[in-house]
């Protein structure tokens, strides 16, 4: 079906050009390193609005375009409640997160989290989001894979290395750097062409008043209803349950200290601020035209998308529609849309894992071996090589969920958010407002969370998503606030080290 849809010169053209371009910018950066400084946070040199791009771009990836579109095209509105609930978060950011973010004049979350609660925390959250970021960097890679193969006809498991070793290239070479720049022009190109096929949808419909009555017509009122009543999707999806669980995980994740990381490259409070607001305009641009064009092909291209041969028809609706409402020479671009949202977070997720190993994980290591700390020169190669480790292992897991047919890709990433992203992120939301817990007050609050996630996964048959994340939610807040009673017996030392950290992320750098 694909195939007769292009002209293959032009569009893979396209496609082989945009590839190259990524792999020139990560030799074009290459000596912008001296050190893991300027590998890891661009020796904090990011201008606003390149690192505002770079973390919209974070924000995003094929999973948009696949599993978001699936809930799109089977459930409408729904799904916005995902993007509700990171505009709120982003707002926060703006008013009064991102200065705080960059004030903590750090590297890597691991190192915010030592000077906020000790060594031992440090050591577990740098492991616990090493392997965090892995999965989800397989899961936005399996996505695009999805989106590729839908548009091509091409194999999964040929997409998935080719564009995964991309990757792993300009990202290991570039570093940061190479980051931001292959994230701005990605951005770009991706709210370009999404644009475009938003008003070649509103076009096909009538415009938005037109999508509104070809909605009405098709029965499908309730369905893209915003909340549906329960029963209506298995495990009681995309009622207001469901829909406030979504907004609260989202809230959660942007106003964590795991969100802080993407403001360590820019030169201070002021500049986070900036880019904190171009991340918020981006994402609101961002939510009025993706989802519309899963939701005109559920209207006019229905048998198209069933017709897909993905095991999960739904997640191939922005593909067909590409393919059907774009003219040659552009759904090539379209694909390196598609391709850029992926990458973008990819390289960022690799970049941060890198630094997470080389500065939290090994130094510990190498102590305990009795084994001299990596001069200068070594850390960039060690960071380097990491770099590539860990997109290898990308690959490999991202091969893994392609050969499971049972899930989604949307149910993978929401289940996989309530499971563990949540009891991990619940304590780095609180710390940052409540002062008096002890040191092993994050690892209480982590290991509670994590406790009711067991028990979900060992019942996974009796528990859906937002039950998950609301159980996962109260456990993790409640120990938390139980853990302010032993306060009193923190020792003086630990006390100065809280009393240093808000100090210091209430001050301006200079």
């Amino acid at each position: 079906m694909a195939l007769e849809q292009f002209n293959p010169v032009i569009e893979y053209g396209v496609i082989a050009g945009y590839l190259i371009m990524l792999i020139v910018i990560g030799f074009v950066f290459k000596n912008f390193n001296k050190n893991d400084g300027d590998y890891f946070r661009s020796g904090s040199q990011g201008t606003w609005w390149m690192v505002g791009v770079s973390s919209f771009m974070a924000g995003i990836s094929a999973l948009t375009f696949t599993g978001n579109s699936g809930a799109a095209y089977q459930s409408g509105w729904s799904v916005l409640a995902f993007y509700i609930g990171n505009l709120v978060g982003l707002l926060f950011n703006i008013v009064y997160l991102a200065p705080w973010f960059r004030q903590m004049r750090a590297t890597t979350l691991p190192e915010v989290i030592r000077e906020r609660f000790g060594p031992i925390t440090q050591q577990v959250y740098a492991y616990v989001y090493m392997l965090m970021f892995l999965i989800m960097a397989s899961i936005w890679l399996f996505g695009l894979a999805i989106f590729s193969a839908t548009a091509f006809g091409l194999p999964i498991h040929l997409v998935i290395p080719v564009l995964g070793f991309v990757v792993i290239f300009y990202s290991t070479l570039g570093g940061k750097w190479a980051v931001l720049a292959a994230d701005f022009v990605q951005g770009v190109i991706m709210m370009v062409m999404t644009v475009l096929l938003t008003i070649l949808s509103l076009q096909l419909t009538g415009g938005f008043s037109g999508l509104l009555e070809a909605i009405s017509a098709k029965g499908l009122d309730a369905d893209f209803a915003m909340f549906n009543e329960p029963g209506s999707f298995p495990d009681n999806a995309y009622t207001w349950e469901w829909a406030l669980a979504a907004f609260t995980v989202q809230v959660a994740y942007f106003c964590s200290a795991a969100g802080a990381v993407k403001y360590f490259a820019v030169k201070d409070g002021k500049e986070a601020r900036k880019a904190a607001l171009l991340t918020f305009v981006l994402m609101l641009a961002g939510i009025i035209f993706w989802f519309i064009p899963p939701m005109t092909a559920r209207l006019f291209f229905e048998a198209e998308v069933l017709a897909s041969g993905m095991s999960k028809p739904a997640e191939a609706s922005f593909a067909v529609i590409s393919l059907q409402l774009l003219p040659s020479g552009l759904i090539g671009l379209m694909v390196v849309a598609i391709f850029s949202a992926t990458m973008s977070s990819m390289d960022a997720g690799l970049n941060m894992n890198a630094a997470m190993c080389v500065r939290d994980a090994l130094p510990p290591i190498l102590k305990r071996l009795g084994k001299p700390q990596p001069t200068e020169a070594s850390q960039l190669w060690i960071s380097r090589c990491v770099n590539s480790v860990f997109g290898v292992l990308i690959i490999a897991t991202a091969h893994y969920f392609a050969w499971q047919d049972e899930l989604g890709i949307f149910e993978i990433m929401v289940n996989f958010t309530a499971l563990v992203g949540m009891p991990a992120t619940i304590p780095l939301v609180l710390c940052l407002f409540i002062k008096r817990v002890p040191a092993w007050s994050a690892l209480v609050s982590l290991g509670a969370g994590m406790v009711v996630s067991a028990v979900s996964l060992i019942n996974a048959d009796n528990w859906n998503f937002q039950e998950r994340t609301f159980w996962v939610f109260a456990a993790g807040i409640t120990a938390f606030l139980l853990s302010r009673l032993f306060w009193k017996f923190s020792s003086v030392e630990y006390r100065d080290r809280v009393a240093s950290f808000f100090s210091k992320m209430h001050s301006p750098v200079d």
